[in-house]
């Protein structure tokens, strides 16, 4: 959800940090509102950014005993899951062994979603406006119309989405509820100030990893197992915060490996998924490479990319004969944000200059990723479906998960889902 550059991503945290401390603070633990006021520990919320500048270079942020070290991320995987995830940047290793099966291995592994349709789902970051995806799935079910997709990617938001929507239309129940039950006090805590300059984040995400693991429970992950075990794909992406890099989760493999801590592992990933560097800390992955443990950091994937679909040079005209697909495989793509921006009088003063921008690069950062994957859609042969927050939608949101505007935003996406076709298709011969 935030620049893909190093600089903009630290930028990004200190200016949604600061205005957390001003604004979101308040509302969190009820203390007044006011302009310039003083925040929830007395000290305005501006003088804490400088304080943090200030002070990083001698605060005792937490260690890292065992970082991973660079010569070793090639070797690197988790324990006990060798194949859990890859680079998200560069073509995976696995894919030409998988493009060269014995035509009986590949029925045996991908039986379940061959000589059929194909679609694909693709779901954005975006915090809160995530309603507005859960609620189009809801009301696309309501419509009688909505397929079963083979492979559903997400980013951020769209992660803890993904789970749900991979396993069908018994799950909208739980999208409802995760998208219209919950506000900011319920999915995080704000830190104390000296927390915040001696630390990694400005709030803790604790409340939201119990949630994680309330809904994402062994039921859960046993059924995302099973219909991995038909050749279907639930893809998580997330930030690798050390190497800068984009990497891919495959859940259901990590599902279905038996390993005692793909529990973790999977919540783990959703967490870091989300998780917005400076705002909510980072998220220490194990890993083991030349036989000894280690730790990556992983942070929110929107980082480097706010949505995601096929790996680096995948052939999908390839893959699709392998896996003799029927017709022309459609790709739906939900942007949980809108394309244009609201217009803002910005304020001649360093915060809202500085948040302002970053909203922007962040809202273009998204077209450009909108614009790659139409483009590689269009190249490999994909119907390309987009979906976004329609500019006529004005409500606005008081704090980060704001339950008002979220069940706003629901039951507008749950409206064009039951109504009709939400999707804008792009006419490939223009």
């Amino acid at each position: 959800m935030l620049s893909s550059s190093q600089t903009g991503s630290v930028t990004s945290g200190l200016v949604l940090a600061a205005a957390i401390l001003r604004g979101s603070a308040r509302r969190l633990t009820g203390a007044p509102d006011r302009h310039s006021g003083p925040s929830v520990v007395g000290i305005p919320g501006f003088t804490v950014l400088v304080l943090s500048l200030a002070l990083v270079g001698c605060a005792a942020a937490p260690d890292r005993e065992h970082p991973l070290p660079a010569a070793l991320a090639a070797d690197a995987a988790i324990p006990g899951i060798p194949d859990a995830r890859y680079w998200g940047d560069e073509r995976p290793a696995g894919l030409t062994a998988w493009l060269t099966l014995r035509e009986d291995a590949l029925r045996a592994r991908y039986g379940g979603i061959m000589n059929r349709r194909h679609n694909y789902l693709v779901t954005s970051g975006g915090g809160g406006d995530g309603a507005f995806g859960a609620g189009l799935l809801v009301g696309w079910t309501e419509a009688g119309t909505r397929p079963e997709f083979q492979i559903v990617t997400g980013i951020s938001t769209g992660a803890l989405m993904a789970a749900y929507v991979f396993l069908g239309a018994d799950y909208d129940p739980v999208l409802r509820e995760v998208y219209t039950g919950f506000s900011t006090k319920d999915l995080v805590t704000l830190r104390g100030p000296f927390r915040i300059i001696r630390g990694d984040a400005v709030m803790s995400t604790r409340p939201l990893r119990r949630k994680i693991a309330e809904y994402i429970d062994e039921d859960v992950i046993a059924r995302i197992a099973e219909e991995g075990r038909k050749g279907r794909s639930l893809l998580v992406g997330t930030t690798n915060l050390d190497a800068g890099r984009p990497v891919i989760w495959d859940i259901t493999r990590i599902a279905a490996s038996g390993s005692p801590r793909a529990a973790s592992l999977i919540h783990d990933v959703i967490l870091a998924s989300a998780s917005i560097p400076g705002v909510f800390p980072p998220v220490r992955i194990e890993v083991e490479a030349g036989g000894r443990r280690y730790d990556e950091m992983h942070v929110d994937g929107g980082v480097t990319a706010q949505l995601f679909f096929s790996p680096a040079s995948a052939d999908w005209r390839r893959i699709a004969r392998r896996l003799n697909v029927q017709g022309e495989p459609r790709l739906y793509v939900i942007r949980n944000a809108k394309l244009r921006p609201d217009w803002q009088t910005v304020k001649p003063r360093l915060l809202p200059i500085m948040n302002r921008s970053i909203d922007t690069l962040i809202r273009t950062q998204g077209i450009g990723d909108l614009a790659e994957i139409y483009i590689a859609a269009r190249d490999q042969g994909l119907d390309y479906r987009l979906a976004y927050i329609p500019a006529s939608f004005y409500a606005v949101s008081s704090e980060p998960f704001d339950k008002d505007y979220m069940n706003k935003l629901f039951r507008l996406g749950e409206r064009k889902g039951r109504e009709g076709e939400p999707w804008l298709r792009v006419d490939r011969t223009q």
